[in-house]
């Protein structure tokens, strides 16, 4: 095939003028010969070639497999009369049938100009499914020159347009965006405009390659040679700006699409609603919702769904619930993507029985759930400590005929690692390699991690080891864990080290491990040191942000430098930053341990009145403060608001109001506390029975828990 490939390109060089015009010239009197020894053969003439192929295809078929091909050897070899013959066959069947003889033939010379003839040939009759498999046969022979050759041929713009349109549109289905940007370039420099339905599969390849700007240039290009867009065209083009999370621009074309007559159907609608939710911009989605009611279209699940998503991942509970509502009273039924952004927004807030329900009415729907909805409660079991469900989940899943994905692995190594089950977690490795999954950057970050947090730094350097030996790459994710973990035990010199290793390997400065630097250094005390470097971070252009200066607040807080660490404080918001559910609840946890009420409760309305929703552990900064100074009424008014909210109280929440109870020596509520913690499968820990427990003698102690245990389970 490299052969015959050269031999046309060496054709072609030599007289290319003469190769293009070919098909034009009278047929002259050259000679085939029956064998080799023959010097004597009856002149070539159309007539003559056409009733020779006739016989030998129509009436006999199988002629072609029998027939002698020496005898054609001189048209075989040589393009230009092999594409005299081609043209000369008034049967374009015939023709291409002869085509795909001579194609199986030793020493047959491809070429584009072959290959322009017969096209050309199919397209003058409207035989377009078979030039669609001669137009592959180009592509796969690389022939990309194609396209010049038949802007340069002599055929009528109608045909030249036919055909490039047709290798347009096998370029576009092969993804070959260099080819299709070449190809279109060429026909609108020679004046021959593309159909619009290859340009929309232009569109489409590049949505889907995130190139957005090329795009924008094939639809600006369009509108200038005057190539009227349509649906199609739009919505293509507002999802590739709305995934590019260029939402202004996509609304902006919907503006466009409507003052040229196009009207927005609900794909449109749809494609913008998502884009809208993804960038939080809420109140435009569900406006858009709203205008496509009151003209006349369908809502669906697609509608829905990312705005139900988008509110559940906000934490915007009531209004997810609410929309879920008007989903249903719309006609629209919830699908089990629906049902997974529910069971997503319950898991991260830890409400798992209320996730767990959602489940039940899935299948009341008669509606399957998916890896993905099993991976999601995998997730909230693991973050709330309850291992025993996740595994649960886990069996369940595989009973349902599930396939587990490195997704549910790495989640339960997480929670295993978490609880500082470090053995379990090697096992675990090993059962997703039994079952064909292998562990990746992120399965060995997560272990690393664990050991790190667990102090076990051998088997740290283990899982680190067998990393690298697998000849797995280091992410920014697994630079950034180990640098965690250097700075954790102090050793600041090989944490920087890492950080050199990841710029010599390309990666940029990055914020997040600057930040962990700064965490890390206010952490071992070395404040001036983190302050010199949030001016280096500035100095290449890395810009501090809120988890930056929470990090110094947190560490003056914490030495007793209170007034530092506002004046820090006042800094962040002079540059217009906007504090965090972590910087709120940095201050109220130091100013409540401090009984210094007033000022947290000022910080509490602050944070609200910003539109910062309280998390459980800023309640339980809350809680700790108002016990402290024993308003236990208070407390209590904490602990209905945040259930209110849907804030589920956690161990620590029961543990701080369990201690005080037990303090003032009110017995009763504390072993009430103790029994709602256990009703609610809230799993206790030591600190929760040393607080219960405290006025017992240490020997006595895991005897009296399991004797409470014993008595509450048997009321």
């Amino acid at each position: 095939m490299n052969l015959c490939l050269r031999a046309s390109k060496a054709s072609a060089i030599i007289n290319p003028t003469r190769s293009l015009k070919v098909r034009f010239l009278i047929p002259c009197s050259f000679s085939f010969h029956d064998s080799p020894s023959n010097n004597s053969a009856p002149p070539f003439s159309k007539t003559h070639c056409e009733d020779l192929f006739s016989q030998l295809i129509n009436e006999k078929p199988s002629s072609f497999s029998k027939f002698n091909w020496h005898r054609l050897a001189p048209v075989i070899h040589d393009p230009e009369l092999f594409g005299r013959l081609l043209s000369s066959c008034g049967n374009p069947r015939l023709a291409l049938r002869l085509f795909r003889w001579a194609e199986s033939q030793p020493g047959f010379q491809c070429s584009e100009f072959l290959f322009c003839i017969i096209l050309e040939i199919l397209s003058l009759n409207n035989l377009m499914r078979s030039a669609y498999w001669v137009m592959e046969r180009v592509i796969n022979a690389n022939m990309h020159g194609i396209a010049e050759v038949l802007i340069g041929r002599s055929m009528s713009s109608e045909v030249s347009v036919k055909i490039l349109n047709l290798l347009l549109w096998v370029y576009s289905k092969k993804s070959m965006v260099e080819q299709c940007f070449s190809v279109f370039d060429k026909m609108i420099r020679s004046e021959l405009s593309p159909d619009v339905k290859n340009c929309n599969r232009i569109l489409r390849i590049l949505r889907d390659k995130r190139l957005m700007s090329k795009a924008t240039e094939v639809y600006r290009t369009m509108g200038e040679v005057g190539i009227k867009p349509t649906i199609v065209t739009y919505n293509t083009l507002l999802d590739s700006y709305c995934k590019g999370g260029k939402v202004q621009q996509a609304l902006d074309l919907l503006s466009e699409m409507q003052r040229r007559g196009c009207a927005p159907n609900d794909v449109t609608y749809n494609l913008l609603i998502n884009g809208l939710s993804r960038k939080g911009k809420f109140k435009q989605a569900k406006g858009l919702i709203g205008e496509m009611l009151k003209i006349g279209l369908k809502v669906s699940a697609y509608t829905y769904n990312p705005l139900i998503y988008g509110y559940y991942k906000k934490g915007m509970l009531d209004e997810a619930v609410r929309l879920q509502e008007d989903m249903v009273l719309k006609g629209a039924s919830p699908t089990v993507a629906t049902y997974n952004s529910c069971i997503y927004g319950l898991c991260k807030l830890g409400r798992m029985d209320d996730a767990m329900q959602r489940l039940s009415d899935m299948l009341a729907n008669n509606l399957s759930p998916d890896v993905v909805t099993y991976n999601t409660l995998i997730y909230g079991y693991c973050s709330s400590g309850n291992l025993m469900k996740a595994f649960l989940l886990f069996d369940e899943l595989r009973g349902r005929y599930l396939f587990p994905t490195i997704v549910t692995y790495n989640t339960l190594l997480d929670g295993l690692c978490r609880q500082g089950e470090l053995e379990f977690a090697k096992q675990l490795k090993e059962d997703m390699i039994d079952h064909g999954i292998d562990p990746d950057v992120v399965t060995y970050t997560i272990l690393v991690n664990g050991s790190w947090k667990m102090g076990s730094l051998s088997m740290a350097e283990e899982f680190f080891d067998e990393m690298l030996n697998e000849g797995l790459e280091l992410d920014s994710y697994a630079y950034a864990t180990l640098i965690m973990g250097n700075l954790k035990y102090g050793d600041t010199s090989q944490a920087f080290s890492l950080q050199e290793e990841m710029l010599s390997k390309g990666f940029l400065h990055d914020l997040i491990i600057y930040n962990i630097f700064v965490d890390g250094l206010c952490k071992l005390g070395n404040l001036e040191e983190a302050s010199e470097l949030l001016q280096k971070m500035i100095s290449y252009g890395v810009v501090p942000d809120h988890v930056t200066y929470t990090s110094i607040i947190h560490a003056h807080l914490e030495n007793g430098n209170l007034r530092k660490g506002l004046e820090i404080f006042n800094q962040m918001l002079s540059k217009g930053l906007t504090p965090s559910v972590v910087t709120y609840t940095v201050l109220i946890h130091r100013h409540a341990s401090k009984e210094r009420l007033k000022m947290s409760l000022i910080y509490f309305s602050e944070m609200q009145e910003k539109g910062i929703l309280p998390n459980v552990i800023t309640y339980n900064a809350m809680i700790n403060g108002f016990c402290k100074a024993r308003r236990m009424d208070q407390a209590y008014n904490f602990l209905a608001e945040m259930e209110v909210k849907g804030i589920p109280p956690n161990k620590y929440t029961y543990t701080i109001l369990i201690s005080e109870h037990c303090n003032m020596g009110n017995w009763k509520e504390a072993l009430s506390l103790y029994k709602q913690m256990l009703d609610r499968e809230v799993q206790p820990d030591s600190y929760t029975h040393s607080a219960l427990l405290k006025q017992l003698g240490k020997d006595c102690k895991l005897q009296a828990v399991r004797l409470l245990e014993n008595l509450l389970d048997s009321e």
